[in-house]
């Protein structure tokens, strides 16, 4: 598969680029609000399994907790994929989230052998920097599961890196990482690709185990904020259902199912 070396988007490039792919289809957009925005409305309209909406610039992405998240023009990416869960994958809704994340982590490892993490429960780091970003949002039908959206943000070059007056965590970019310039709709492949290995395996230990390793923190004394609460503990791993499970002073074991995971960071510089 050959990539173009040019960095500019279109629709055409990247059906040409993703043709090996099993998408169900393809929506690209120069700048939009948010590309979850729009899958929502497309998956409300019948698209199948598999579309994928991709835009070059993003203007109100957005994060969990509803923070904001911009996608400068050719710099990042910022694409969202529909899913219309069967089977088991209907009743594993809290993993899909490591799902995207996983998803990001090898990419980049098989492609520039970096070594990304994961801060769990959704933002991905490099260097102790965050660099990319995962959301996930479900459509329910009664008690049914009737689609959900992957977005994923992903800061490419280092003019998507906001400064540190904008940002309550320090941020990087691949670029600044790896000292070159990687090819935007390679690397958008590659997410694609690892994504879609790793959907048949969500939930099994060897999904759980390569998301567990890929756990920024662990080992490390963390805090947890969970609404009004405030925890901290020893970070072990995950549970089964991708909980964050921690080990209290005390030695008591804490199971996080949502919260927003507080540390000082190392940063490398």
């Amino acid at each position: 598969m050959s990539f173009p070396h040019r960095n500019s988007m279109d629709e055409k490039t990247l059906q040409a680029a993703l043709q090996d792919l099993p998408l169900g289809g393809l929506r690209y957009f120069e700048r939009i609000g948010s590309t979850n925005d729009l899958a929502l409305a497309w998956a409300a309209e019948g698209a199948p399994d598999l579309c994928l909406i991709v835009a070059d610039e993003q203007t109100t992405g957005r994060g969990r907790s509803r923070r904001s998240w911009y996608t400068p023009p050719g710099a990042a990416l910022a694409f969202s994929l529909i899913l219309r869960p069967e089977g088991k994958e209907e009743t594993l809704l809290s993993l899909y989230t490591g799902l995207g994340a996983l998803a990001v982590v090898h990419a980049l490892r098989e492609r520039h052998a970096l070594h990304a993490q994961i801060k769990w429960p959704n933002d991905l780091l490099l260097q102790g920097r965050k660099f990319a970003g995962v959301l996930v949002e479900a459509v329910w039908l009664g008690e049914q599961i009737e689609s959900l959206i992957i977005g994923i943000g992903v800061n490419v070059y280092a003019q998507a890196t906001p400064p540190p007056h904008q940002v309550d965590f320090p941020a990087t970019s691949i670029e600044e990482v790896l000292h070159r310039r990687p090819n935007r709709i390679q690397l958008l492949h590659d997410i694609l690709a690892a994504l879609l290995d790793w959907r048949p395996r969500i939930g099994e230990p060897a999904f759980i185990k390569a998301w567990e390793n890929a756990l920024a923190y662990r080992g490390e004394q963390v805090h947890v904020q969970q609404g009004p609460t405030a925890l901290s503990g020893h970070l072990l791993g995950l549970a089964a259902d991708g909980a964050l499970q921690l080990r209290s002073s005390q030695g008591d074991p804490i199971t996080v199912h949502f919260g927003d995971v507080h540390l000082r960071p190392n940063i490398v510089s």
